[in-house]
């Protein structure tokens, strides 16, 4: 039980940059092209393909029609990259390539300073240069994540930092090079929004996806910096981390003791070495529903009730336990952070509105 434990504990914060080829093109055919079924190709939406092994990347639509085992979509582009029959690999990242490239919006590649070095980031101007949004990305994820928001923000009238953070593929590793589940990377967080202050934020506006999410509330929690935030946008965000990994442990037919114990593990400092962690990771400092008396902002919370990764239902208790401050919006159908994939109007409306 205690080796099983371990596994699960320090695969939870394992670094894990390889990204396999996991769906396949049948066909392309001038403005559509025809993909493997599975369960992401099979939701409809705006989605993106990477292919060569991610040197190339293409964008795509609605279901045209469907088969057994196959899927027919709309071909919205070809960002780079030669699309043909062979193995691709889908992506949420409807947008590949950079904020002027995708979006037409001017941008600055910048650095900014943190505690363990220089972290890269965009930087699109926006309205009067005193309200910024500062947008975080997920787990493994990497700032392309977080295009698909910016377009709304920049409508809205603000400037929009797209930062990276610790153990991001072109960002500074964590001592570790593990993930403390947003407990440790909310340093990174913080360390942006004083590059926004330095840039003339007067106000900013935090946008997080999953982990995203989770460091966000984590700097809401512990940052000197948090007067500065006017508002919250969280999407599919890791509300409780002990419940996403209880449930992992449901879908993976693991014992749900297991799970407790890895939690265990993660926050015990006799077990750092076990677990290969630099600080010992409370779990429990996660649960933002335990927690849910300490939160000050307004945020906006959009979860899809079918999110298969991320259940929504700490954030459905999270917005009953503070209706005062949480907008819940519900989705259907999205799966997990893509939410703007299925209805990309909708969501820009609701986040524009927010803000405003």
């Amino acid at each position: 039980m205690l080796g099983l434990s371990t596994y699960v504990a320090r695969r939870v914060i394992a670094v894990d940059n390889d990204r396999p080829d996991d769906v396949e093109v049948l066909a392309v055919d001038g403005d559509s092209l025809v993909l493997s079924a599975t369960d992401e190709t099979a939701v409809d939406g705006r989605y993106g393909l990477w292919l060569d092994r991610g040197a190339g990347h293409a964008r795509f639509g609605g279901i045209l029609e469907s088969g057994d085992g196959w899927v027919h979509r709309e071909l919205h582009g070809v960002d780079s990259g030669v699309l043909q029959p062979g193995p691709a690999r889908f992506s949420a990242f409807y947008y590949g390539s950079d904020p002027l490239t995708d979006l037409g919006l001017e941008f600055e590649e910048t650095t900014f300073a943190s505690d363990l070095g220089p972290m890269p980031a965009w930087v699109v101007p926006g309205g009067d240069g005193s309200r910024w949004a500062v947008l975080v990305h997920g787990r493994g994820g990497r700032r392309l994540e977080t295009l698909r928001a910016v377009p709304a923000l920049h409508a809205a009238g603000l400037s929009v930092l797209v930062p990276s953070y610790r153990n991001d593929e072109d960002a500074m590793p964590a001592p570790d090079g593990r993930y403390s589940l947003g407990l440790s990377e909310w340093r990174d967080l913080e360390s942006a929004v004083v590059e926004a202050v330095r840039r003339g934020a007067r106000e900013v506006v935090l946008v997080g996806w999953s982990m995203g999410g989770a460091i966000i509330l984590q700097m809401l929690s512990q940052s000197r910096l948090r007067p500065l935030v006017s508002r919250v946008v969280l999407d599919a965000p890791v509300v409780d981390w002990g419940n996403v990994l209880e449930h992992q442990a449901r879908i993976n037919r693991v014992p749900g003791q297991v799970a407790v114990l890895a939690q265990g593990l993660m926050g015990r400092r006799s077990a750092r070495r076990l677990v290969g962690v630099h600080e010992a990771i409370d779990v429990a400092q996660t649960d933002w529903v335990r927690r849910a008396d300490e939160l000050t902002h307004r945020i906006l919370l959009i979860h899809s009730l079918d999110d298969e990764f991320v259940p929504a239902i700490p954030s459905v208790r999270l917005a009953e336990a503070r209706p005062d401050l949480v907008t819940f919006v519900p989705w259907r159908h999205a799966r997990h952070t893509k939410e703007w994939n299925t209805e990309p109007e909708r969501w820009d409306r609701i986040v524009r509105e927010f803000v405003s």
